[in-house]
């Protein structure tokens, strides 16, 4: 998250700008404290897997026992885990809704509460920049369990799935009145927001920016080794 700083005078400069407040969730760390101590300590959040675990994730025989087959995944802890009344959804909407779009609400409200301000009252314009990969929560888990009869629950599917719906939703349960812009760009996707959150403060759009992105892929028997991260 990033804010325009002011001096002395109580004016904005206009390259001032500040990071004050920052949250994310990483295979083996649930925050960024403890991701920067892997990083000094030199760990690796690798998570080794079983044969059985391939097995039952729908891994072939045949890729089980290729030699060279990278049997590992960065496993991300707890994405299960939602408190949907506390954002004011109910149970039906936050289990038909993406984990990508439930991790970026968790750790948008850590990131202002890091940074000392409540989500509603921060006393300003706050922009949401943000991005998320397409979701495999929808493709893999929603869509083969619903069929046509399911068509009263599809606004909510696509509501709590659809990439379009990222930054407006998270201004929305936040009370966030700053500009509200999705950002897909590929791997550059967080990267291309915190420009974008910079360019909106030094164009005086708003006073707070959070930017950031968050991709969560649980397809362990995939050609690629698996990853989860956010």
């Amino acid at each position: 998250m990033v804010r325009m700083r002011i001096n002395s005078t109580d004016e904005y400069r206009d390259l001032d700008i500040a990071v004050i407040g920052m949250d994310g969730r990483f295979p083996g760390a649930k925050n960024c404290n403890e991701f920067w101590n892997h990083i000094r300590s030199g760990r690796e959040s690798l998570t080794w897997l079983t044969d059985d675990e391939l097995r039952r994730a729908g891994g072939s025989e045949s890729r089980i026992r290729d030699p060279h087959y990278v049997k590992a995944a960065f496993k991300l802890a707890g994405v299960e885990n939602f408190d949907a009344a506390f954002f004011g959804f109910t149970p039906k909407e936050a289990m038909l809704m993406d984990p990508q779009l439930r991790l970026l609400l968790e750790t948008s409200w850590h990131a202002l509460e890091d940074a000392g301000y409540a989500a509603s009252g921060c006393g300003g314009r706050v922009g949401v920049f943000v991005g998320a990969s397409t979701s495999q929560y929808l493709m893999r888990n929603i869509l083969p369990n619903y069929g046509s009869e399911r068509i009263d629950e599809m606004r909510s599917i696509w509501i709590g799935n659809d990439l379009n719906y990222l930054a407006t939703m998270i201004s929305y349960k936040l009370d966030l009145t700053g500009p509200s812009i999705n950002v897909q760009s590929a791997c550059s996707t967080s990267l291309a927001a915190v420009a974008m959150a910079c360019q909106s403060l030094m164009n005086y759009e708003c006073d707070m920016a959070l930017a950031g992105g968050c991709k969560v892929f649980d397809d362990i028997a995939a050609d690629n080794p698996a990853f989860c991260f956010a």
